[in-house]
């Protein structure tokens, strides 16, 4: 008859030998977190955040702004102006838009006028990220949809200020002018920082199997 391990101490003394047994660790392959799995995650909200992106940007500049040129007799908004705009332009708008015409255009600035710049900055930021391995390389790169971002939303509060004010300030509207401009020449360095990345990712040598 098998002795127990308390008789095999009873009678051997604490030198006899107590068997152990040893559980194999429980894994379950298809919850485990891989190096390719989060690889495949990180893809999958840059392919959605991209996509995204497009929609805000044609959903902001090639829909709603053209849509409001309605109310402004036929003049574009100023978001929509890549070489700016001056005290001018921004009285002939103040005396065509009315307070309701003046309204919509800051829902659309509070609305798809910040959706689009974040949102597009948020996905930028993490397709850097994940292709640029680089510290000071990386960095580099994020500066621009970063500054893309501050600038567009301080251009919708400089846009919404000179539109409400009385009369065009020639300082303020210089400032909205210049951050409209400096937003669109953002945007493309921001792209062609993307495309960078890319190219940067692909160079990157590939871990052995």
């Amino acid at each position: 008859m098998a002795k127990t391990p308390a008789q095999r101490i009873k009678k051997h003394g604490s030198k006899a030998a107590v068997p152990q047994h040893h559980l194999p660790p429980v894994v379950n392959p298809t919850t485990a977190r891989t190096p390719e799995k989060a690889h495949n995650n990180s893809n999958l909200i840059l392919i959605a955040g991209v996509v995204a992106s497009l929609f805000l940007f044609w959903y902001l500049h090639l829909l709603t702004l053209e849509q409001l040129r309605d109310l402004s007799t036929d003049l574009a908004m100023p978001d929509s102006l890549i070489g700016g705009f001056d005290a001018a332009y921004i009285s002939q708008l103040q005396a065509v838009m009315d307070d309701d015409a003046r309204g919509q255009l800051n829902y659309v600035h509070k609305t798809a006028g910040t959706l689009f710049p974040l949102i597009f900055g948020f996905t930028w930021l993490l397709l850097i990220g994940t292709n640029v391995a680089r510290k000071a390389q990386r960095w580099g790169l994020w500066s621009l949809p970063l500054l893309f971002v501050v600038v567009r939303l301080w251009g919708n509060a400089a846009i919404d200020g000179v539109l409400a004010a009385g009369t065009a300030d020639a300082g303020q509207v210089a400032l909205a002018s210049g951050l409209t401009v400096a937003g669109w020449v953002l945007l493309v360095l921001s792209l062609l920082a993307g495309a960078a990345a890319v190219v940067l990712g692909a160079r990157k040598p590939k871990a052995a199997i």
